[in-house]
């Protein structure tokens, strides 16, 4: 079991600043038709030597659906020219609607790095407290890391509509009620709206205090619990694409559920299929 914990204080890091095993990651995402610019906002000012963690790109570019999980060689790639170690303690934070923060967290625990926190109430936090910015842009030297990516924490759409006849695995969707239920629309006007067929609904939002930081461990339990999800079985996560599903899988492995997987193409894929079942 590790020590690292799994999440840091703005304190914490604050203070930890110039500690040469410490590697920042600002995650921030912003959706496709939103007026933000995660790379511009990162350039404009964050944490001190912080680098940026491009969800989009460090991804499997041949696949039409968004930010699907890279290739091991890509992952290495990329984490190489980051300069991270597989021996730092990298932090992730991100100032998204989103919390996508935990995306990073995913995918760095996915691909075997075991010393990943997420900075508890991310940018929002850091900046209500004042705590120091930069503009600067480090670089750091080119390491020799080596990605190797988990399958069996990964599902497929073809896992998906196995689970739902041999119902295994509970699929928990952490998109909001409206869209679960299909009163709301979907960002993506190609979707239909709805759901899994037999799958719960945990709105990623709910597992948040309003400054951002995550609930308490009880508090996680219960909003679970609560959506009819039973803890002692597996679990898939999915929601619009693939990012908010992170936020359930990061809050589960905070109350020790072990038994759980993301469906990375989410409603992206199966809301945007002719040949998948929904639910209203």
């Amino acid at each position: 079991m590790s020590s690292t914990p799994s999440l840091v204080s703005t304190s914490w890091l604050e203070e930890n600043l110039c500690n040469e095993n410490v590697r920042i990651l600002d995650a921030s995402w912003h959706l496709p038709n939103s007026d933000r610019n995660a790379l511009a906002e990162f350039n404009e000012a964050h944490i001190p030597d912080a680098l940026f963690f491009d969800i989009d790109e460090i991804a499997d570019l041949d696949n039409s659906l968004p930010h699907m999980m890279p290739s091991n060689e890509k992952m290495s790639s990329r984490i190489r020219t980051l300069g991270i170690k597989e021996t730092d303690h990298i932090i992730v934070y991100d100032n998204s609607d989103f919390s996508t923060a935990a995306r990073c967290w995913f995918m760095f625990k996915n691909f075997g790095h075991d010393k990943v926190s997420i900075l508890d109430g991310g940018l929002q936090k850091w900046l209500a407290e004042e705590r120091p910015m930069d503009k600067d842009i480090v670089a750091y030297a080119s390491s020799h890391y080596n990605a190797t990516k988990d399958e069996s924490r990964i599902r497929n759409i073809d896992d998906i509509k196995a689970n739902i006849d041999s119902g295994n695995e509970q699929v928990v969707d952490a998109r909001a009620a409206g869209r679960f239920n299909g009163t709301a629309p979907e960002p993506r006007p190609e979707s239909r709206s709805g759901h899994i067929p037999g799958s719960f609904n945990v709105p990623f939002n709910t597992l948040l205090n309003d400054n951002g930081t995550y609930k308490s461990p009880d508090d996680l339990k219960n909003a679970f619990v609560n959506a009819g999800v039973d803890l002692e079985k597996p679990i898939v996560t999915s929601c619009g694409s693939g990012v908010t599903a992170c936020v359930l899988l990061f809050a589960l492995h905070q109350i020790g559920h072990t038994q759980n997987a993301l469906y990375d193409g989410s409603w992206t894929e199966w809301g945007c299929r002719l040949d998948t079942p929904i639910e209203t």
